[in-house]
């Protein structure tokens, strides 16, 4: 095999081709500019989600107009998906968090994605690399739940191999926080 060396140019068009790729892979990924009232505004509320638009506006000295308008384009891309409660799912019953592990069978991983995601115990669902094809997070009342949502995901005839893992502190657990920006 005879190794040829790529030209600036079509390394530079190479490059180009990845990148239309990527944006067409991801159209709905776009990433959003925020600028510092945005970012202080999303830490605001990350920290008290009831928190009034007049009082937002006071803290940061700016009119309780361009508090809504901020927020609004935020829920319009995609920044803020949705205003939920954090819960403690301890204090509702569901001590035992699991991290499951999973190997699906040949091409089935996004139908069993779509029938597993749906599933009231699951709290996180993710595609990854290595291992496994996904990883399960999710939370139940004792090891009984557990083993009986085990048993039914072994059922379904696409999984391959489960691994899970059960935590016994949970020293972080903050999915949504605006504290990454």
């Amino acid at each position: 095999m005879q190794c040829f060396k790529k030209t600036p140019l079509e390394i530079a068009i190479e490059e180009k081709l990845k990148k239309v790729k990527i944006m067409c892979a991801k159209k709905n990924d776009e990433i959003i500019k925020l600028d510092e009232t945005d970012i202080k505004i999303l830490k605001i509320i990350n920290d008290d989600v009831r928190i009034s638009y007049r009082q937002i506006s006071r803290d940061l000295g700016i009119s309780v107009g361009t508090v809504h308008n901020r927020i609004d384009k935020m829920l319009k891309s995609g920044v803020i998906e949705k205003f939920a409660p954090v819960l403690n799912h301890k204090k509702l019953g569901y001590a035992l968090t699991s991290i499951i592990g999973v190997n699906v069978k040949g091409q089935e991983l996004e139908a069993w994605e779509a029938e597993i995601s749906n599933n009231k115990n699951v709290v996180g669902l993710y595609d990854v690399t290595g291992q496994y094809d996904a990883i399960v997070i999710a939370k139940f009342k004792d090891t009984d739940e557990l083993d009986k949502f085990l048993k039914e995901l072994l059922k379904s005839g696409c999984i391959e191999k489960t691994i899970t893992q059960t935590v016994l502190n949970i020293v972080k657990e903050d999915i949504g926080s605006a504290n990454i920006l």
